[in-house]
């Protein structure tokens, strides 16, 4: 079969059934993982007020038809979060969900516009526990793949041992260790110094641009530098985010710092993590900051979910985390593109 032809071909399909196939098994087995556990399943609503209020994250964008031929502008939601953060403050004590979410822009190896994102949330436990969690599923889902893939996951040359226990790995020592760069030198005194972090990174041989600001020569770095070198050999809980990245996370006991981790293998970041945020105030302004931002570079903003806000006033203490299914079933299987673990690929765009 050529490149052009469908993903239903009958052929490109056999070649894809075996990853499939490993999907289903992984799923079945997530879910028996949680539900041991004491964990609820729960579904959320892809229509939503706010898709999210991050800076970089493109919506797609609908509307809500009343009967009176009325409309209310909605959006396919990026995340259930704001759904299972309601669910958390309604009084669920741990949830899971397996959500269909769509981001725009986004298409490539490693992305697609819609996909599986696996979230789920403790209340009233450490983020740590979120950890011991990401390390189980690992390796459940390597058992699961074992007719599809091997033990060593492998990613563009890159390979990782799922049974290994992850390292845990500061965020300001990865800056040293790969970059040369002391991060939190540019945190003194809790503001962020644009200046001094782009002279460091400048000086590791990472362009900067005139506009660029300290979130966005952090992010330079952490692409060009770090990124590449996490989970070689083991998993890497890329820990202690700064506090101008927390997006939904609560302080550190270093206040320059935020309870946020991302989970890697082979290079690939498959999880992102929360001490959860649970001052509304603090939330609100963070949307506000960020929106700001999106208006500044795209010339757009999305609202913000004022009913999220309010239930977030109620939530407890919670830690919780969002895992791409896809990526993870791709380097349990060995695919090389996300496309292969999809029962049906969106048509249209590159792919």
């Amino acid at each position: 079969m050529t490149q052009s032809s469908p993903w239903w071909d009958s052929e490109v399909y056999a070649d894809r059934r075996p990853f499939l196939l490993a999907r289903s098994r992984i799923l079945s087995a997530f879910r028996d993982w949680f539900r041991q556990r004491g964990f609820l399943e729960v579904e959320t609503p892809a229509l939503q007020v706010s898709p999210g209020n991050e800076v970089h994250l493109h919506a797609f964008a609908t509307a809500l038809t009343a009967p009176d031929g009325s409309t209310t502008p909605l959006y396919l939601h990026t995340s259930p979060e704001f759904t299972c953060k309601k669910l958390l403050a309604a009084g669920e004590p741990r949830i899971f969900s397996f959500a269909h979410v769509f981001r725009n822009r986004e298409r490539g190896a490693l992305h697609h516009p819609e996909f599986t994102m696996l979230e789920w949330y403790r209340t009233n436990e450490p983020y740590e526990a979120l950890m011991e969690d990401c390390a189980g599923l690992l390796a459940e889902a390597a058992k699961a793949a074992k007719a599809a893939g091997s033990a060593q996951w492998h990613w563009k040359g890159r390979t990782a041992d799922p049974y290994a226990a992850p390292e845990r790995l500061a965020v300001a020592a990865a800056f040293t260790r790969f970059a040369g760069i002391d991060l939190l030198a540019t945190l003194r005194g809790g503001e962020p110094d644009r200046d001094r972090l782009a002279v460091a990174a400048q000086a590791a041989g990472i362009q900067v641009a005139p506009d660029d600001t300290w979130s966005d020569v952090f992010s330079r770095v952490l692409v060009e530098r770090i990124e590449p070198q996490l989970g070689l050999g083991r998993p890497v809980l890329l820990d202690r985010y700064p506090l101008p990245e927390a997006a939904w996370a609560r302080p550190a006991e270093d206040a320059r710092l935020a309870q946020r981790f991302e989970l890697y293998a082979c290079g690939v970041e498959l999880a992102n993590g929360f001490g959860e945020l649970t001052d509304a105030a603090e939330q609100r302004l963070r949307f506000e900051e960020a929106m700001a931002e999106r208006q500044r570079r795209y010339g757009e903003r999305y609202p913000i979910d004022d009913d999220f806000l309010a239930a977030l006033s109620r939530m407890p203490q919670a830690c919780g985390i969002a895992m791409g299914f896809d990526r993870l079933v791709m380097l349990a299987t060995g695919a090389s593109r996300i496309e292969q673990v999809l029962w049906a690929p969106v048509t249209g765009g590159d792919r």
